[in-house]
């Protein structure tokens, strides 16, 4: 019986002292307010503002739509906060096809069919100064926003290969155009 008397003992001194030192353990805390913030930037727009244009093509002749010609290159445009840095994909068809789905033309895009002028002031024949010429549109670099605006254009050419027999109708596809904040 010592041992549990002992025992008795040895809790009641142990509640007592938590009843007397645990006020002082709560006079000893203090509290804080902070805050979180944040500041989303401009939404990023992209428009296609011309089809990449082939014009008339002769059967079994390839021909070029040129990224420096006016009527000819396809141009989209992108918008959003300024100096951001955005990614670039596109999606490229390897087909144009006929009205009726019955008929396909083969379309490739070199490594150098694309230009980017961050200045907002070029043109397909005349960029702004910085323009990243030269571009593979299939891998296409990140780079930022810039100039009056706060837009970025690029410009697409590609090359089309009718077949001697191709027949003879309208082609066309989708060309598509994402683009994404990188948050650099």
């Amino acid at each position: 019986m010592r041992f549990s008397e002992k025992m008795k003992k040895g809790y009641i001194l142990l509640i007592a002292a938590a009843v007397v030192f645990a006020p002082l353990a709560v006079l000893a805390q203090d509290v804080s307010n902070g805050q979180a913030t944040a500041n989303v930037l401009a939404v990023l727009t992209v428009t296609a503002t011309h089809d990449l244009a082939f014009g008339d093509v002769l059967q079994g002749v390839p021909h070029v739509a040129d990224k420096t010609v006016v009527a000819d290159a396809g141009v989209f445009q992108i918008t959003g906060e300024g100096d951001q840095e955005i990614s670039m994909y596109l999606q490229l068809p390897d087909y144009l096809w006929n009205s009726t789905n019955t008929d396909r033309l083969v379309i490739a895009f070199g490594t150098t069919d694309a230009d980017i002028d961050t200045t907002a002031a070029g043109t397909p024949a005349v960029h702004g100064a910085g323009a990243i010429v030269d571009q593979d549109p299939h891998a296409l670099p990140e780079t930022a926003l810039g100039g009056a605006g706060n837009i970025l254009q690029l410009f697409l050419g590609g090359t089309v290969y009718p077949t001697v027999d191709q027949r003879a109708s309208s082609y066309d596809a989708d060309i598509i155009l994402t683009v994404a904040y990188t948050g650099n």
